[in-house]
């Protein structure tokens, strides 16, 4: 048997190279000399402040049926049927190109793609010291997390791929170990609604577009763009969840962007920093 945590080791590895290069792609020219280097200090604990409840909320996500399980909440229905009323099989015609060569390359842009772009925001936030944008990210990150949550846990929604009879799951019948490594975080298949991948990306390049950072604001972009066919190509999401995912996003970098001084950082962590 493949093992479950084979999918998250090979996406760790790849996300660590991938963010190598854009060190060297992205981050400006100005940063990288000694003069405007941040102090390694400064970067430690920037990246433990922000870092560590971005993992504390995503650990508790995935963790999901084992606490909704605890706390004895079961959803009464599968609310699928309610969106193929709404929508019907629209989905279906995205995968009208499918051909091998684009499902493999759909395939890396939601697996690799997608947690690197997440990644690499946070870091050249911290690295390029835009410490206002870092906290609302953080913040904007959180509120995702946890607003999708209940959704997740009262409102099921399957996949595309295995409700529709005219759309192939591609990505879960791609490999086993994509497939038992989604099934770790989602054992039914029916995380869909919100989808987190649309409001993670959009409010991530809603942010990118405020730091100045160009060349690295093209590529948010195009790779957001690339994520959000990638999730209907690949028979996972449907277009309502595409449509609340854009609200989501919208909604909290609305919040974030207006209010974030109503979310407080604790003194002792705060450090003389120039944005």
């Amino acid at each position: 048997m493949v093992s479950e945590h084979l999918l998250s080791i090979i996406t760790l590895f790849v996300v660590i190279f991938l963010s190598i290069i854009g060190y060297y792609v992205f981050i400006p020219s100005e940063f990288k000399n000694e003069h405007n280097k941040p102090q390694k200090q400064k970067l430690v604990i920037d990246t433990l402040i922000y870092f560590i409840p971005i993992i504390l909320v995503y650990v508790f996500i995935n963790f999901e049926n084992n606490i909704t399980n605890h706390l004895g909440i079961v959803p009464r229905d599968s609310y699928t049927k309610y969106l193929i009323m709404i929508e019907g099989d629209i989905v279906n015609y995205v995968q009208y190109i499918a051909n091998p060569l684009l499902t493999y390359i759909s395939s890396a842009v939601y697996l690799f793609a997608f947690p690197f772009l997440l990644v690499f925001t946070f870091f050249i936030l911290v690295y390029t010291q835009k410490l206002k944008l870092l906290k609302q990210f953080t913040i904007a990150f959180i509120l995702i997390y946890l607003i999708a949550y209940p959704f997740y846990v009262l409102l099921p929604v399957e996949v595309t791929g295995y409700t529709l009879k005219n759309v192939e799951p591609l990505l879960y019948e791609l490999n086993p170990i994509i497939s038992q490594g989604i099934r770790m975080s989602d054992p039914n298949l029916d995380n869909c609604l919100p989808s987190l991948h649309t409001a993670l990306s959009v409010m991530s390049i809603l942010i990118v577009f405020k730091s100045g950072l160009r060349r690295y604001k093209m590529f948010a972009t195009s790779v957001t763009a690339a994520i959000l066919f990638t999730t209907l190509y690949l028979g996972i999401h449907w277009i309502i969840d595409l449509i609340t995912g854009f609200i989501l996003a919208l909604g909290v970098f609305y919040i974030t962007d207006r209010h974030l001084h109503l979310f407080k950082i604790p003194d002792r962590f705060k450090i003389n920093h120039r944005m």
